[in-house]
């Protein structure tokens, strides 16, 4: 932790100038337009000393380019931290921004379900405009990129997938979409959703296919075959990602987490599969957790957990350890299945911290750490380490240090996305 606290943050304002702080006295007539570059002056990257970042071409340098075109922007003190990713969000549930809509009792999944389609039905904004909506504040919040899963059932078609893909082409530029057609309501036990998992994969619209629980909840009573071979043979055939739910907890959990591992060998498709909740590892400790982080780490298969509770986040730090790529996301944000929730994987971090009962400074970063470089490496992107060569992805708030952001959540000042500003205090610009 720094020994001192900064000076009184100033509104963060561009003074556009050349690269050599004087204006020449000739402009020559070249050919193409110059190079440009940001620089923004003042600002503490990790909370530590004050300095300047360099962004050209959307990335970080060490200097500004002979000859650029030069953008200055005064940091007056800030910390600057990493841009976060939401491995795991549904956008076409939320009602995020609509009027409030009192939820009812709920028990199993088939009832959350149930509830999904009678909001669905509710709602007067098209489920474009509320992905748009949640992503933009996503994105304003600080998020570079997010996993996004869209219902596919009988009861909606391809209107959720469609949706959200519209929403991501809106904000391209601002914030990375991966887009996962999820069969919510089940392959198995619910006539058309697998037709209809095969028209979102060849659509060109997702990036994955999901799944969601072939023991506890999809299922005929004859295994988890039917499920997890469909989702397999169609992921391999489009050349696409799975991403399954997993919420069941011990043997019933497992044993559909051993089928997918085999699976994902048998096939080739290490590092391209991911495992949501994964309730049944959460549950898991000592020899037992080390075998399981063993099996998913040879056959590449990630995780994802959502920070719920004590009892369902994901041993991420003993699991990366052991070499499993663990993402933090936001899950459900103000939908049927909870009236909580709001896009703010920083707040998100503070949920991981809380519900592991962490206070030191190196287990709060680690938190940050999750939500930053775990949701990265989770999507194939790049760090935003604010090292040179990086991308120029970071976001500037006011405070000392980076596990009193993750305790204080301040505003974003300012959200930088490729070397721009595409937010500030708390709104897309």
């Amino acid at each position: 932790m720094l020994p001192h606290c900064p000076r009184r943050a100033s509104p963060l304002l561009p003074h556009p100038f050349p690269a050599a702080d004087v204006a020449p006295e000739e402009t020559p007539v070249t050919p193409s337009r110059p190079r440009t570059a940001t620089l923004f002056h003042d600002v503490r990257p990790f909370g530590g000393p004050a300095g300047d970042l360099i962004a050209v071409d959307g990335v970080l340098v060490t200097e500004v380019p002979e000859g650029a075109v030069v953008e200055r922007i005064d940091g007056a003190g800030r910390l600057a931290l990493p841009t976060l990713v939401d491995a795991h969000i549904h956008p076409d549930k939320t009602s995020w921004g609509e009027p409030w809509r009192s939820r009812r009792p709920a028990e199993g999944i088939a009832e959350y379900v149930a509830g999904d389609v009678e909001l669905a039905r509710a709602l007067p904004t098209p489920v474009g405009e509320r992905a748009l909506r949640l992503m933009s504040h996503a994105a304003a919040q600080g998020t570079r990129a997010m996993r996004a899963h869209a219902d596919v059932a009988p009861a909606y078609g391809l209107s959720g997938i469609e949706g959200v893909a519209d929403a991501a082409a809106k904000l391209a530029g601002i914030v990375d979409v991966e887009l996962v057609a999820f069969p919510q309501h089940g392959v198995v036990r619910t006539p058309g959703v697998a037709e209809l998992l095969a028209e979102a994969a060849a659509s060109g619209l997702v990036t994955h296919i999901g799944g969601i629980d072939p023991a506890g909840f999809d299922t005929t009573g004859e295994g988890t075959g039917d499920q997890l071979g469909t989702v397999f043979a169609l992921a391999e055939k489009h050349g696409l990602g799975l991403d399954i739910h997993l919420h069941d907890r011990g043997e019933q959990g497992l044993a559909p987490l051993r089928d997918i591992a085999a699976r994902t060998r048998a096939l080739g498709l290490q590092g391209r599969v991911s495992v949501a909740h994964a309730f049944a590892v959460a549950g898991l400790s000592g020899r037992e957790l080390d075998e399981t982080a063993d099996l998913l780490a040879e056959a590449g298969i990630a995780l994802t957990t959502v920070a719920l509770s004590v009892t369902t986040i994901l041993p991420f730090r003993r699991l990366a350890e052991r070499g499993v790529r663990v993402g933090l996301g936001s899950d459900g944000v103000r939908d049927n299945w909870s009236p909580f929730g709001n896009a703010d994987m920083l707040h998100r971090a503070w949920l991981a911290a809380w519900a592991l009962d962490l206070r030191l400074d190196e287990e709060l970063e680690a938190c940050f750490r999750l939500a930053a470089d775990g949701g990265a490496d989770l999507l194939g992107l790049p760090k935003a380490d604010l090292r040179p060569g990086s991308p120029a992805d970071f976001m500037l708030v006011d405070g000392e240090c980076l596990p009193q952001a993750v305790v204080d959540l301040p505003r974003r000042d300012a959200v930088v996305r490729g070397g721009r500003v595409v937010a500030r205090d708390g709104r897309l610009v």
